[in-house]
């Protein structure tokens, strides 16, 4: 396959380096507004990856799918070019930062007839697959509560933050995606608290630094989800799932950084993971190989756009609770 790749920093030089290592790849084609940065990570690829001068000049060769990591802001008017030159595409997330670019981006995918998969990539985590399997056969009888924790090692550099879309849209949104993945139900209340303390630039950025969130779904289940950005202890991702015959976590091995004060717990420190690319470096592995056959038509999309717009009408409610001080009900974020 000959695949395109747009974005080449942290995440896209990533995804560069497994595209180009699946035998399904026999070229790469990257790019970037970036044109040296494109041209660099080519060049530390080999042979089979070239860079294009800018984004327009690489959907513009011939392609069989294109992956697309650039800045978010640049997310929906690229998976439209995508769209209109009939093409298969992998978005990270989001689509957009808010409901209207997103549902325009959806609906030019729909009038296309094109493939649209979006980067949640905890769907394709060992751990968080387990557990919903698990849930689906029964393991845990009847779900009565979820927790979810996505904390930060290190806050992200004070410019990131006023583009980023805020805690609930940026972080969260990992949390609400897969929560209704694994437990196959919906959202129909959230209440969102956050707390801008710490440095000033979540202040500034009108943005919080630490958020929590109460969950109803649609089968009564409680959950709750949590997020910092400044967890020093390490970076730190789970789920327990807690139900009347059993519980499970996801996230809780060597690695987590957490440390008991039990006298009979082990005296080993943790080693954490430092960020999000080593703690899923599987997964995103994963998800691009399922991409990857989902464009070629072997398999259904396992993660299509309507099913981020769901996730983001999730943060939008969040920011509204968070804003007004009340519940929100799912129907008050109109869906399109």
């Amino acid at each position: 396959m000959r695949i395109g790749l747009i974005g080449t920093g942290r995440i896209g030089a990533f995804h560069a380096r497994t595209l180009i290592a699946n035998p399904e790849v026999t070229h790469l084609t990257v790019a970037d507004q970036d044109a040296e940065r494109a041209a660099a990570t080519a060049e530390s690829l080999g042979g089979n990856v070239t860079a294009a001068d800018a984004p327009a000049g690489l959907l513009a060769q011939d392609l069989d799918a294109v992956v697309i990591a650039s800045a978010t802001a640049s997310h929906a008017a690229l998976i439209r070019a995508a769209a209109e030159r009939g093409l298969p595409a992998f978005c990270e997330k989001p689509v957009a930062l808010d409901m209207p670019g997103t549902l325009d981006a959806l609906r030019a995918v729909d009038a296309a007839g094109t493939l649209l998969q979006i980067g949640f990539m905890r769907r394709f985590d060992p751990g968080y697959e387990a557990a919903r399997e698990a849930l689906r056969a029964g393991r845990l009888g009847r779900l009565h509560t979820v927790r979810a924790i996505t904390s930060d090692a290190a806050p992200p550099p004070a410019e990131f933050l006023p583009h980023s879309g805020g805690l609930y849209r940026d972080c969260l949104v990992h949390d609400f995606d897969v929560l209704r993945w694994v437990t196959g139900r919906e959202v129909e209340t959230v209440y969102a608290v956050g707390s801008d303390a710490g440095p000033p630039m979540f202040h500034e950025a009108g943005d919080v630094g630490t958020a929590a969130v109460l969950l109803t779904l649609d089968d009564g289940t409680l959950c709750t989800a949590t997020a910092t950005r400044m967890n020093g202890a390490g970076y730190d991702v789970r789920m327990e799932l807690a139900g009347e015959k059993d519980q499970l976590a996801v996230g809780l091995d060597a690695r987590t950084p957490l440390t008991s004060t039990e006298p009979s717990a082990s005296a080993a420190a943790p080693a954490p993971h430092e960020s999000f690319m080593s703690r899923f470096e599987a997964a995103y592995e994963a998800e691009l190989a399922a991409f990857l056959r989902a464009a070629r038509g072997e398999t259904p999309n396992p993660c299509d756009g309507w099913e981020a717009l769901t996730a983001l009408r999730v943060a939008e409610a969040c920011e509204l609770s968070r804003r007004e001080g009340r519940s929100v009900r799912m129907p008050e974020i109109p869906a399109g």
